[in-house]
């Protein structure tokens, strides 16, 4: 063996190299570029998920309370099982279970998991090896398609409709299906469309799900996140037949993104994902869940008589949120905006034929606007959906006023 001075350039993994977060990539690139800018205008983020950087959603003081009650008892401190804590499986399964519609989630149901992303991660994982692919929708949330690529599994597109409240395209759906394809991903209530789907919508996809005998993953990291009018029905409610591996977490439901816990619920009315729940048990073994404390906290959480008058106090706010940005864009030439049912988000349509090159595609306008409005939303690109942008519709009501407004003096100067 030769000892040199010098190393040749060390080379990262194959997984490394496929695995990207584009939308962490794009948000937090423009930080860098923006905050060297001097302006009068302060920046209104209006382009990642969180409902907590404005404090106008807060975590309820009673889950805040379990929590550190938790810690304090000083019983969490080491680890536990790698699937989750059993009083958090059983909470969690207790909780989602639907007696009525023959959904009966035990423990050994649930594997508590690093966040939501970590249960997308997982249930891909699980199901697809590399070669196979999976169908996520478009748009989409960025990092589906991340943990396929970073896992060697292609993926393909579905298409969700506009006009029709972004319902999947069905018949688009059904072509995309080949011998490789062992997973169909649903998100709904959606990000980041905001939809909410009808009971029969559902069973349409499950049908197709049966036809070809292809499990599917339901992200429904939102549930409970719906409008007036609007009754969420989970996929596992539905389904008969078809194996669901139903994607959750506190994050959305309880104002927490950054306390990292999600979970896996796993739905197999049929008795054939055996082999698949012995995978995600030796996949959870990696990471070993998150934080025990955190944990132990979940059955008093969802035992808290505050739920139901807390979650709706939320989802009346971001609706009266959602419709005054909808009201507000629909004012302006070249934008038509898609109403939300449920969720945190508001995609609005662009018509770039009305204006000049600073409105050409969702990403010049995400720069553009940024630079001369200090607005910062996402652009369609990012969910691979041309000529549109999403709205985070959680910012404080003087904060969207003043959005729109920015936004429609940003448009009135590029009309062509």
């Amino acid at each position: 063996m030769t000892v040199t001075d010098s190393w040749p350039m060390v080379d990262s993994s194959t997984t490394a190299k496929q695995t990207a977060n584009h939308l962490r990539k794009l948000v937090e690139g423009s930080k860098d570029v923006f905050e060297t800018e001097e302006s009068n205008l302060p920046v209104i983020n209006m382009s990642i998920g969180d409902p907590t950087i404005f404090g106008n959603f807060k975590t309820h003081p009673l889950v805040l309370e379990a929590t550190i009650e938790q810690f304090q008892s000083y019983k969490y401190n080491g680890y536990n099982n790698s699937t989750g804590l059993t009083s958090a499986r059983a909470a969690i399964a207790k909780e989602y279970s639907e007696p009525e519609h023959s959904v009966n989630f035990t423990q050994n149901d649930v594997f508590v998991t690093c966040g939501c992303s970590g249960a997308v991660e997982i249930s891909i994982s699980s199901l697809c090896s590399p070669g196979d692919n999976i169908l996520i929708p478009k748009p989409g949330f960025p990092l589906y398609k991340s943990c396929a690529e970073s896992r060697g599994v292609a993926y393909k597109q579905y298409n969700l409709l506009p006009s029709e409240g972004w319902k999947v395209d069905l018949n688009n759906l059904e072509s995309l299906i080949d011998n490789r394809t062992k997973a169909i991903l649903v998100n709904n209530p959606s990000n980041p469309c905001g939809s909410n789907w009808d009971k029969q919508h559902i069973q349409e996809i499950l049908d197709i799900c049966d036809r070809h005998k292809i499990p599917l993953i339901s992200d429904e990291i939102y549930n409970g996140l719906i409008f007036s009018g609007e009754t969420f029905f989970s996929a596992a409610s539905i389904s008969k037949r078809v194996p669901i591996l139903t994607l959750g977490g506190l994050a959305k439901r309880y104002m927490m993104p950054g306390w990292r816990v999600g979970w896996i619920t796993v739905h197999d009315p049929l008795h054939v994902m055996t082999t698949v729940k012995e995978g995600i048990t030796e996949l959870c073994g990696l990471l070993l869940g998150p934080s025990a404390p955190i944990q132990a906290a979940i059955p008093k959480i969802f035992e808290g008589t505050f739920n139901a008058e807390y979650t709706k106090q939320n989802c009346d706010q971001l609706e009266a949120n959602a419709n005054a940005i909808f009201q507000g864009i629909s004012t302006i030439r070249g934008l038509t905006p898609i109403l939300p049912r449920g969720a945190m988000y508001l995609m609005v349509l662009v018509d770039p034929s009305l204006f000049d090159q600073h409105l050409s595609s969702g990403i010049e306008i995400f720069k553009n606007l940024m630079h001369e409005e200090h607005v910062q939303i996402l652009p369609g690109e990012a969910f691979d959906f041309m000529n549109s942008f999403r709205i985070v519709i959680t910012p404080p009501k003087d904060k969207l006023v003043e959005a729109i407004s920015r936004i429609n003096t940003f448009c009135n100067r590029h009309y062509i």
